[in-house]
């Protein structure tokens, strides 16, 4: 316990799966969190669910430059800087054909995936740079290593974030802030509940086809991708940047 005493943090997708398991073991691990998200409702819920003064809620829409600067002044303002970054949020777009993708909602994937996650790097790199260094974390996906069929858009952001990862660890090594991105195969959460949905009714039945894609043959939890994330979020990851974290059962092996 204790990896994080008095580091400061904010997690973006705060009201999501993966967010909420974030910020509970953040918490847990002795952080302070800002915890991000578009929707209030779901913050107050897991703010109210970690029933604790170390995690607080900011309504933010990461594809606002404002608002990003407005989630790490928040930090800042309420606990003192920033050490730890985790642009986590994300959408999975629609489940089509290529051919078939309607461009709006290819440019909306993009704008929350890929420009959400710059615009958060621009701000938040600035403040940490001010502590002496800290971590960013971006979560990625194995649709980021790999083409996934169906989801061209969400495979395409997930690539992209890599390369952001990549140029942002060589940029920030000299002031010391470690830049890595965690890459989760299906995990347990309600944005896999409707990509399975977007590919059939049968949702059970494809719930089961990708599971035995997976040598471990089950979905992760969010807490299992969670545990990485606090990893490189840790000082016991000080000498990895540049990284991308397989977090996937082997499914990408």
């Amino acid at each position: 316990m204790d990896r994080l005493n008095g580091k400061v943090a904010v997690i973006t997708g705060g009201g999501g799966g993966i967010g909420r398991a974030a910020a509970a073991l953040f918490v847990a691990e002795g952080a302070n969190v800002v915890l991000v998200d578009i929707d209030e409702r779901a913050l107050a819920e897991v703010v109210s669910e970690i029933g604790s003064n170390q995690v607080s809620a900011f309504v933010a829409d990461v594809t606002s430059a404002a608002d990003n600067a407005a989630m790490v002044a928040c930090a800042e303002e309420r606990y003192g800087g920033l050490d730890i970054f985790l642009a986590n949020a994300g959408i999975e777009g629609d489940v089509a054909p290529l051919i078939d993708y309607d461009e709006a909602r290819f440019d909306q994937v993009m704008n929350v995936n890929v420009k959400g996650v710059f615009l958060g790097l621009q701000s938040a790199i600035p403040a940490l740079h001010k502590r002496g260094g800290g971590s960013i974390v971006i979560t990625s996906s194995i649709a980021g290593v790999r083409g996934a069929p169906g989801i061209a858009a969400y495979a395409t952001s997930k690539h992209a974030v890599i390369g952001l990862m990549r140029s942002a660890a060589k940029e920030c090594a000299a002031m010391n802030i470690r830049v890595n991105t965690v890459n989760p195969s299906p995990v347990e959460t309600p944005m896999m509940r409707r990509i399975e949905q977007g590919i059939s009714e049968d949702v059970e039945q494809v719930k089961l086809n990708v599971a035995q894609d997976i040598p471990m043959n089950r979905y992760a939890e969010p807490e299992d991708i969670a545990r990485v994330m606090l990893f490189l979020a840790s000082d016991e990851s000080s000498w990895v940047t540049g990284s991308v974290n397989m977090a996937d059962g082997g499914q990408t092996a």
